[in-house]
């Protein structure tokens, strides 16, 4: 039996999850238990890849395993940003090869079209607000990187509106930004609250269990077998894991997945006083032009949210520690935003995981016989895992098509630097790039 090394541990804050609707979480697993199908993580990807399974082998039975509550863990702390553009970080125009991009263009479309489809046929209260997202710049640095932004969206044929300083706070508000790259694409919703409407209508021959953590493993060409530290026993046939950077320490992609940490902290709901002084659209998402800048909302519910600081968690897990210093932060970061709102304080704070990779791409495919994976979403795990569970569930049904060989054939995350230079060098750069960001961040 392989040991699992580290497992999932969020923090308490996360305002998404204590503002999404309750549910009554699904009871932990206990006994001994055969499936055909064990999922691993009830995140985005997880979701997506055990209802495509159950609807690709209806006399299966799948089981999804959550070793938190569904919506508590990462899929349901990011921002809520359901973006259709390529979003590669690691080139300068965000874009990169054209035909590259052309493809995870046609794969977040897909995923924005699973994802609409869900919550209209299970209405699913997640606030779903086609708004579109500002890209937005301060500083020099900034400036050239939406200028640049702008000619790889140009090479790709995709549609952007300018709108510069002296009208964009008419559309969020602060005066703080020079210019600002709209993209009319992005849907927004409330990230929790949406995995948990996912989780409540799952196929039939789908069995969630939660707060049942995978402690050790084994796995040959007969099937896999899973204990759990209730000592719960499964016996299955195929395992599929969907916890991004954990599958690392289940001993898979070891040494390639990055587990980087970001923080948000989210306000009070604003008085209608308030409101209007701020001015500009009742609802809007601010995503930076420099990727360690800040990320804004406006709720539906009147709420600002500020994200940014990072920090790199070798064990994947959350580091309350440090929440009291990113929250200052958060608090320099509004107060330059937000000068016409002095008095309105946080009410949650915390923070929330990425897996990356260092060359920026994910696994999909078979890691060994009879377990497979769609890991590693850099930093888009709402549309990417939608899309990568799906087309993996299709795949392992006999379906080939563009978008699945595209995958299959992408190359794999890179291996990383030995520790301690890794923690050391990543924890450095994240610094380091924190502090040019400038007042961006």
């Amino acid at each position: 039996m392989i040991k699992v090394t580290s497992t999932p541990a969020d923090d308490k804050g996360c305002g998404w999850y204590h503002l999404s609707q309750k549910r009554k979480p699904r009871s932990s697993l206990k006994g001994i238990v055969q499936a055909d199908w064990v999922v691993i993580g009830a995140g985005f990807t997880g979701l997506s890849a055990a209802r495509r399974l159950a609807d690709n082998f209806p006399n299966d039975n799948v089981l999804l395993i959550e070793s938190q509550e569904v919506g508590y863990g990462a899929s349901g702390r990011n921002s809520g940003f359901l973006i259709d553009l390529p979003h590669d970080i690691g080139a300068p125009d965000y874009i990169g090869d054209v035909k590259t991009a052309g493809m995870y263009l046609k794969l977040n479309l897909a995923a924005q079209d699973i994802l609409r489809g869900l919550i209209k046929k299970f209405d699913i209260d997640c606030k779903m607000d086609p708004a579109g997202k500002y890209q937005s710049a301060v500083e020099p640095r900034g400036l050239e990187i939406l200028k640049s932004y702008m000619g790889g969206l140009d090479r790709l044929g995709q549609e952007y509106h300018i709108i510069e300083e002296e009208e964009l706070s008419d559309h969020i508000g602060t005066r703080f930004y020079k210019r600002a790259l709209f993209t009319p694409g992005t849907i927004l919703v409330q990230p929790a609250a949406l995995v948990k409407g996912l989780a409540e209508n799952l196929p039939k021959n789908v069995s969630l269990y939660e707060y049942t953590t995978i402690t050790e493993f084994s796995a040959s060409r007969k099937g896999v077998i899973l204990n759990t530290s209730d000592g719960a026993i499964i016996n299955a046939k195929k395992l599929v894991l969907t916890n991004n950077a954990f599958a690392s320490k289940f001993g898979y992609m070891k040494g390639k997945l990055l587990p980087i940490f970001t923080y948000s902290s989210m306000t009070r709901v604003l008085t209608e006083e308030e409101q209007q002084r701020l001015g500009g659209k009742a609802t809007w998402g601010i995503i930076p032009a420099d990727p360690f800048g800040t990320t804004l909302r406006r709720t539906p519910d009147n709420r600002i949210l500020v994200r940014n600081s990072f920090s790199y968690n070798n064990d994947g897990r959350s580091k309350p520690h440090l929440l009291p210093k990113v929250r200052n932060r958060h608090r320099r970061s509004y107060d330059n935003r937000f000068p016409m709102l002095p008095d309105v304080d946080f009410e949650y704070t915390w923070g929330g995981s990425l897996c990356m990779s260092r060359n920026h791409e994910g696994f999909f495919g078979e890691l060994e016989p009879n377990v497979y994976g769609a890991l590693c979403c850099n930093g888009l795990g709402t549309t990417k895992g939608t899309i990568t569970g799906a087309l993996l569930a299709d795949w392992l049904a006999g379906d080939k098509n563009e978008m699945i060989e595209f995958l299959l054939n992408s190359p794999n995350p890179i291996s990383n630097p030995p520790e301690p230079f890794l923690s050391l060098g990543i924890n450095i750069n994240l610094m380091v790039s924190q502090y040019r960001a400038g007042i961006e961040s």
